[in-house]
């Protein structure tokens, strides 16, 4: 029963619409979910673990995942899914765990802005939104690159696949 309610939330996730009963979120856990990358561990060891299992590169793509490097305050990393490029040097991504909103931590934030700050325009330096200032954050985070996974569900699928969880007994969906 465990199993079958994390199958529904995953699949409410990938359709952008997660349960408030499904978080706090972990960001690996849910970059995992959302993009459908199998890795696991802190968000640092994502790049490295990639390697030869995963195309990588500098270069964001919908439905990849931008792996950031360990920071002082981010010693594990962090990992964001990319939900949309609006110019070649910024995009959205759904990522959890990293503004706190309405002062919770473990949140998912739906299509935030990331700016790719580096000089030489190779997305190795970026800045995202911070919720609590309402406008990018002051810190420019290195970042190893993109993990690019399978292209993201169609609306068709994911309507398939909530139509499918919906229709679940209650005492699964639930548990």
């Amino acid at each position: 029963m465990a199993k079958m309610a994390l199958i529904a939330a995953m699949l409410l996730v990938s359709a952008g619409a997660a349960p408030a009963a499904a978080g706090p979120w972990q960001c690996v856990t849910f970059a995992r979910t959302f993009s459908g990358i199998a890795l696991f561990g802190n968000a640092a060891t994502w790049w490295a673990q990639a390697t030869g299992r995963y195309d990588q590169g500098g270069v964001p793509r919908v439905g990849g995942v931008l792996v950031f490097k360990p920071a002082a305050h981010m010693r594990v990393g962090h990992v964001a899914t990319v939900s949309e490029i609006v110019s070649p040097r910024e995009i959205r991504v759904t990522h959890a765990n990293w503004s706190p909103v309405d002062g919770r931590r473990g949140e998912i934030e739906e299509n935030v802005t990331v700016v790719d700050t580096s000089a030489a325009g190779d997305w190795s330096r970026v800045r995202v939104w911070y919720a609590p200032l309402r406008d990018l954050g002051r810190t420019d985070y290195a970042v190893f690159g993109f993990i690019y996974g399978k292209a993201s569900a169609t609306v068709e699928t994911t309507e398939r696949a909530i139509a499918a969880v919906a229709a679940l007994p209650v005492d699964l969906a639930g548990s």
